[in-house]
């Protein structure tokens, strides 16, 4: 298999993006990008510093005042423009997201949609953010309270879906009236620029957007900076830790979306072959998904069975180019990432019985950065392979007798992201969910997640949500007013 060459006459010039001018000389070095499928370069990517941070606040603060006054209708109108647009190049931005990260075309390609949906509802809130009339006692009064935007909120998103990511977190961000600094990571950082080019050209004023590509140095710039008024992490429980270190220190508010180690419970009675099909799901994007069903939990009756499916269907997946349509895996972000996820599979060799993959593919795949996809069974829930987020595409099948144990299971974990239930009994269904430690649940399927819900995570997969009304609410907040009627 041959490797197509990434199309890198389609990316926008590496930089920054703030108001409306680019900068490409930064104070916080360049990063070397390199194309997963390839472990080739495509260029030095110019990071922000302390210094460009700054100056990226103080556009922020002066487009603040206008924006925050816009009226929810020309908001709303702006927004619609955008995700106009965000269709109408949906195909430009799934190319570019490729060189970003890699992911394979069916991986890839609804993120620009998934946004344009995004902007397109949360536009729909811009124009109906309304407060409520509170009664009051003793005195008489008129209490009433209006959500009010933060002001400037810094926004650092994931390298695993950005065009995606932004729709989650930029759209009710700007709805609420804040304006913002948007972080792309240095291992993503073309698609997020590109979208940022696109927002000016709907008619976002200068400073309301902008795209400050960084690595831990310019983070920690905007964590710290004091004309930032609240923070959204989406990424690792690692780099959570030091964000919430940082704010602790100017009291500053943080929202995160943070890992999973998602259970996905099959029971006997389910259809096998869509479980099976599920349970392999839990390495699409090579296992690079927070919310992917990494622990595979199946009823004892089926296990063999379900294994065997599981074994069927591989086969008949593709492993390799990531800009071949017919690919269902390709490679994962980077050689750092290879060496760590397959640190994991030789330990895991000496602890379960491996059922499928479990290697580093050669050949016309080697200088990518290409694991095979693994299964492995017969996990204990106490073991690395059960407990941690590999973030690659390796999945953990363990037996349950009953229920209380596949639901006990299930709970027994660090995080809280996310569950998937396979049955054909509801009233189980509705019981299991009921009972699982998590933040979102989906049952016999997955089909995304509507733009009209609410997500997020329990434990140590985060806190707040993005998504519907609660959505706007985390990038809003509430002004109380009494006025006195004595």
């Amino acid at each position: 298999m041959t490797i197509t060459a990434p199309p890198l006459d389609l990316l926008p010039k590496p930089g920054l993006l703030i108001g409306d001018k680019r900068i490409d000389d930064c104070s916080g070095g360049v990063f070397d990008h390199v194309y997963g499928a390839t472990g080739q370069s495509t260029s030095d990517v110019p990071l922000a510093g302390a210094r460009e941070i700054d100056l990226a606040v103080q556009a922020a603060r002066s487009a603040l005042p206008a924006w925050r006054a816009t009226t929810p209708d020309q908001r709303r109108e702006t927004m619609l423009r955008a995700a106009q647009l965000l269709r109408e190049h949906a195909e430009e931005l799934v190319a570019i997201s490729q060189v970003d990260n890699a992911m394979p075309v069916f991986a890839a390609a609804g993120g620009p949609l998934a946004a344009a949906d995004q902007f397109s509802y949360f536009a729909g809130w811009a124009d109906k953010l309304t407060g409520s009339v509170v009664p009051t006692w003793p005195t008489p009064a008129l209490d009433y309270v209006t959500q009010e935007p933060y002001g400037v909120v810094g926004i650092i998103i994931p390298w695993n879906g950005p065009v995606y990511a932004i729709g989650m977190t930029v759209a009710p961000a700007l709805a609420a009236g804040n304006c913002v600094l948007l972080k792309p990571p240095e291992l993503a950082p073309y698609s997020a620029l590109r979208v940022g080019e696109l927002f000016l050209e709907a008619g976002f004023p200068p400073g309301v957007l902008n795209i400050v590509t960084a690595g831990p140095e310019g983070g920690q710039a905007m964590v710290a900076h004091p004309g930032i008024d609240k923070i959204h992490f989406t990424g690792s429980g690692a780099t959570a830790k030091r964000i919430l270190d940082t704010a602790k220190d100017v009291l500053k508010p943080v929202g995160l979306e943070l890992g999973g180690k998602s259970a996905n419970i099959i029971f006997a009675d389910a259809d096998l072959g869509n479980a099976a099909m599920q349970a392999i799901l839990g390495m699409q994007g090579s296992g690079q998904g927070c919310i992917n069903g990494t622990r595979v939990l199946v009823e004892r009756p089926v296990y063999e069975d379900v294994l065997s499916l599981i074994q069927v269907t591989l086969g008949t997946l593709e492993v390799g180019d990531p800009l071949v349509a017919s690919t269902f895996f390709g490679p994962v972000i980077n050689a750092t990432a290879a060496e760590r996820i397959m640190g994991v599979i030789e330990k895991a060799k000496g602890e379960a019985r491996l059922v499928a993959g479990g290697e580093r593919l050669g050949g016309e795949l080697a200088d990518g950065f290409f694991i095979s996809p693994t299964v492995f069974a017969d996990v204990d829930n106490s073991t690395t392979l059960a407990r941690d987020e590999i973030f690659g595409p390796v999945v953990a099948v363990m037996p349950f007798d009953t229920e209380d144990e596949a639901i006990r299971i299930a709970n027994d974990s660090p995080f809280g992201l996310a569950a998937y239930i396979q049955t054909s009994n509801l009233k189980r269904a509705h019981s299991v969910a009921h009972q699982l430690e998590v933040g979102n649940i989906w049952i016999n399927g997955f089909l995304g997640i509507p733009v009209s819900t609410p997500f997020g995570g329990a434990k140590q997969s985060g806190w707040g949500r993005l998504g519907g009304i609660d959505g706007i609410r985390e990038f809003s907040q509430p002004k109380n007013v009494f006025v006195s009627l004595m």
